[in-house]
């Protein structure tokens, strides 16, 4: 009994000190991986790490009627450094830190020398994983150079230097329709800020992929798993010839007359396309550049322009026929206590004249009288046929930040219709209107009575393939009889050759139209304050002895020198644009040509990329022969009908030749070797400052020629 007691002490000692030896066994296993072998199993489960990572597509390309490039995304970036990287450490940093400073105080020139060394020190101390090391974006270009700099190039996870890529739209035009383009926020997940960038932003963005990081051997690797899908291409009406005939011609007028502001819109009569679009403002140091788009947005009263739909309205009701004369006297006329004038009231006024040349000579009095006559009893009627014209209806122009047309209405607005309300509107105030509402009427005119919303966008495209084709949409069939059409149309001819537009009279094309001119109010002080500001304009189509083939409206705001005049100012930037366009044969051709089916039309392409290249081929069905020999870039030949690749070769110690490309590739290419590049021209590169072959020096400026 005493053994078996004796047994089982011992057995309960053994098993007990069994249990101890365990247990230190585990605490020592434990401590250890906790405190001595902590880095090892640290950098084991770093190794493990996924991240889930947004993979950004290629925003979409806005591009002219023609094609050419007006709006594109190269890459740009942040600079930080993760002070916590694994590799990191304050030996390392030290050791480098100077030659390091140095070299971003002479490539950046933010800070000296001394300011970067105290820059880095400050994050280093505290700990940040995300210290911008450059408060603004560099270049595909300067970066691959900084990459190079000391600590830097030993790679992120010992240097902790790492960036964040953000997008930058280029456009190789410059100014040329900026404000109607737009403009997009540095963030993508921002997208677009104003103009077609903004309109079309879902279109433009793409749909980004999904991937994931992961740690392998002290390297954060990238993994795809769904492929992000690039933007869709927007191309607009936008004529790059006729767009810089117009924002020349209208920069001309405005630095002559040292004027505010300027709009300028040319329209194809037919489609309702705008060929150009231009918003000039002067900057503070007296240049010009484009500004807000006034030509969309800003709800102006239009003044003499308007004169044309109220004669209409008094042609159309049957009120007056052109020969009826009116007597407006010595050009003032009071009614309701207020005090009405013309432009000539101090020569005498016009006294008795024929209601077609109330709008040769631009008679306040003359239309106002008119108007009265029929509608002073029921000025709602008068309103009611501006409204069924379509003049006040939005039409939705998919133009972020569009005004709208606002004509009062008597009954609708009775708390804001006064008894010299309908007088006045009669010659363009108390109502507002858009400028490109006004062209849109007008255009009515050249079009046979037809009105139809101008359109900034002719086609979308993804991929090659044409997704969506805008149509000219109508916003009334007939504004107006064809006996009334008729009259308006002489009379807008004889604006220019008797009456106030004689500026605009050309020898080589002939314009009808209708001048303008209205005074600005001044907040409270209304239109009585000190130093009166005009706004003055013409809007008229072209040519006017055959079929027209543009309508174009330009508008001036606060002329400083000369006397404010529609025909003179405005009427003159017309005339030039019609000129010029009529000097370059930019009438669009009315004879459908028909390519000889034996011989299929091989379009010209430009040198480039050959995967684009070719899949582009393929995708419109045109045949081509590969003699690139697995070269990533080529350029091209037509032969027969057949496109011919020859293979670009790019060596990394030679100037990469790019003439033949567009813009857009030729940026690429050369920054990817290290090059800045600055354009002059449009078109495709026809020469580069550097030649081909030379031997390439990183940083180098080199020039490209487009044509």
């Amino acid at each position: 009994m005493a053994t078996d007691r004796g047994n089982i002490i011992f057995r309960y000692i053994i098993i007990t000190l069994l249990i101890v030896f365990i247990c230190c066994a585990i605490l020592y296993k434990v401590g250890r991986t906790a405190f001595i072998d902590r880095e090892h199993w640290q950098r084991k489960a770093d190794s493990l790490k996924i991240e889930n990572i947004t993979i950004l597509p290629e925003r979409g390309n806005i591009l002219a009627e023609d094609g050419r490039l007006m709006a594109s995304t190269v890459p740009q970036y942040y600079l930080y450094i993760d002070f916590k990287a694994d590799g990191l450490k304050r030996d390392t940093l030290m050791k480098y830190i100077t030659p390091l400073s140095k070299a971003l105080s002479e490539k950046l020139g933010d800070r000296t020398p001394a300011g970067y060394e105290a820059h880095l020190l400050k994050g280093y101390r505290s700990k940040s994983r995300q210290y911008p090391v450059y408060r603004k974006r560099v270049s595909y270009t300067d970066l691959k150079e900084i990459k190079q700099f000391p600590l830097f190039r030993m790679g992120p996870n010992k240097s902790g230097f790492y960036t964040k890529q953000m997008v930058q739209r280029i456009k190789p035009f410059g100014s040329l329709a900026s404000r109607t383009i737009g403009d997009i926020y540095g963030e993508y997940e921002k997208g677009g800020k104003n103009g077609i960038e903004l309109a079309y932003d879902s279109l433009l963005r793409g749909t980004p992929g999904r991937g994931t990081k992961q740690k392998i051997r002290g390297r954060w690797v990238n993994m795809t798993n769904i492929e992000p899908i690039n933007g869709a291409n927007i191309r607009t009406t936008i004529d790059i010839k006729i767009q810089d005939i117009t924002e020349k011609a209208l920069v001309e007028k405005l630095s002559e007359i040292e004027a505010e502001s300027g709009t300028a819109i040319v329209m194809e009569v037919a489609t309702g396309e705008i060929k150009a679009i231009t918003n000039i403002g002067r900057m503070p140091d007296g240049t010009y550049a484009e500004t807000r788009n006034h030509a969309v947005a800003d709800e102006v009263e239009p003044g003499s322009t308007f004169k044309t739909v109220s004669m209409m309205v008094a042609l159309d009701a049957g009120i007056i026929q052109p020969d009826d004369t009116v007597d407006v006297g010595n050009g003032i006329f009071m009614y309701a206590g207020s005090r009405m004038t013309d432009h000539n009231a101090h020569r005498g006024g016009y006294h008795r004249i024929s209601a077609a040349q109330t709008i040769w000579y631009s008679s306040n009095i003359g239309i106002a009288k008119i108007i009265l006559k029929g509608f002073e009893k029921h000025p709602q009627d008068f309103v009611d046929r501006l409204y069924a014209m379509g003049l006040n209806t939005p039409v939705n122009l998919n133009i972020p930040g569009e005004g709208r047309p606002k004509i009062k209405h008597p009954i609708k607005d009775k708390n804001r219709w006064y008894k010299t309300t309908l007088p006045w509107m009669t010659f363009g105030y108390e109502i507002q209107i858009p400028p490109i509402y006004t062209l849109m009427f007008y255009n009515a005119i050249a079009n046979g009575g037809k009105m139809i919303k101008p359109i900034f966008v002719k086609e979308i495209s993804k991929d090659g393939v044409i997704i969506e084709t805008k149509k000219t949409e109508t916003v009334n069939p007939q504004i107006c009889t064809p006996k009334t059409l008729a009259q308006i149309q002489q009379m807008l001819t004889d604006v220019v050759q008797k009456g106030t537009a004689g500026p605009v009279k050309s020898d080589y094309v002939k314009i009808a139209g209708k001048t303008g001119t209205a005074q600005i109010a001044q907040g409270a002080a209304g239109y009585r304050g000190n130093g009166k500001q005009h706004r003055v304009s013409f809007c008229g189509y072209f040519p006017a002895d055959g079929t027209p083939r543009y309508t174009c409206m330009v508008l001036v705001s606060n002329p400083h020198k000369g006397y404010p005049s529609g025909g003179s100012m405005s009427g003159a930037v017309v005339r030039s644009i019609a000129e010029q366009i009529y000097a370059q044969g930019l009438y669009p051709s009315v004879v459908v040509q028909h390519p000889d089916t034996l011989h299929p039309l091989i379009p010209y392409i430009k040198n480039g990329n050959f995967q684009k290249l070719t899949f582009a081929c393929d995708l419109l069905k045109i045949q081509y022969e590969d003699y690139a020999k697995e070269c990533s870039w080529v350029e091209t030949a037509n032969h027969s009908n057949k496109i011919i690749l020859n293979g670009i070769k790019t060596p990394e110690e030679s100037i990469p030749s790019v003439k033949g490309m567009g813009a857009r590739d030729a940026i690429y290419l050369l920054e990817k070797a290290g090059l800045h590049v600055t354009i002059s021209g449009k078109g495709k590169v026809v020469g580069q400052s550097i030649p081909a072959g030379a031997r390439l020096i990183k940083g180098q400026r080199i020039t490209l020629t487009l044509k």
